[in-house]
């Protein structure tokens, strides 16, 4: 079993075909194939890391948490978001203090606050109750939640929600739109609009632009009562986490 587990986990790195199939059959052996699994990460190229953290979080082993708390450091950031996440999914005990660490050092990189590192590591930070999204009165009153448990708010008070956002001193990062029907849910287009903000800017100004650039979307967005938006926001607090 061991030698056939390793070759599988050489595989991962594989992304032409190989790659899929030994995540499957790593997923099917279980928790017999994590303490291989985490022997052979560092030798495991970025794709293979990554598929690595699939199979972790789909067998949900605590076991694992050392080894995507030591992913954190990777050299790769979608290696170092999708640890994070992983770890919040998984409710790895300990887990708080390392991802903190990677927040900080995202921003020590100067990463911008929207693109994806950072989105995922707040998210994380978040599902281990280490953040609180700061949720003004009006856009609380008007979440709501979808079959899946998604969460969104009716495209129909998008400029609502960004007054009340920005009101509140929130940054509005972007926004997403979904269709919700008795068939699930699935993405619908918005306006595609998509701003870059001068992070270097104060707060103030931040907020302003952010608002400006929001509701534009608003004037553009799908609005039907079937219409989702989920906007991504943040607070001045997510650029000066605690230390």
């Amino acid at each position: 079993m061991t030698t056939h587990t390793e070759r599988l986990i050489r595989q991962l790195d594989d992304s032409s075909g190989p790659s899929y199939d030994a995540r499957a059959e790593l997923i099917g052996i279980g928790s017999d194939a994590v303490p291989a699994l985490i022997d052979g990460l560092p030798s495991l190229g970025p794709f293979g890391q990554l598929t690595a953290i699939e199979v972790f979080e789909e067998v949900a082993d605590p076991r694992c948490g050392p080894a995507l708390i030591a992913l954190l450091d990777s050299d790769n950031p979608t290696v170092r978001e999708w640890a994070a996440m992983a770890l919040a999914s998984l409710q790895i005990d300990g887990a708080v203090e390392p991802v903190r660490r990677a927040y900080r050092a995202c921003l020590e990189r100067a990463t911008p606050p929207d693109w994806t590192e950072p989105e995922g590591i707040r998210w994380a930070l978040t599902a281990l109750g280490a953040r609180t999204p700061v949720v003004p009165p009006l856009t609380a009153r008007l979440r709501t939640t979808a079959t899946d448990n998604t969460t969104g708010w009716p495209s129909t008070r998008y400029a609502d929600i960004t007054n009340d956002l920005a009101d509140h001193a929130q940054v509005i990062l972007h926004s997403q739109f979904w269709q919700v029907d008795a068939g699930g849910m699935y993405g619908v287009a918005g306006p595609g609009l998509h701003w870059d903000l001068d992070w270097t800017a104060p707060w103030e100004r931040l907020v302003e632009e952010s608002r400006a650039w929001s509701l534009l979307g608003a004037s553009e967005a799908p609005a039907d009562d079937n219409i989702l938006v989920v906007p991504t926001w943040i607070d001045r607090a997510d650029l000066h986490p605690e230390r």
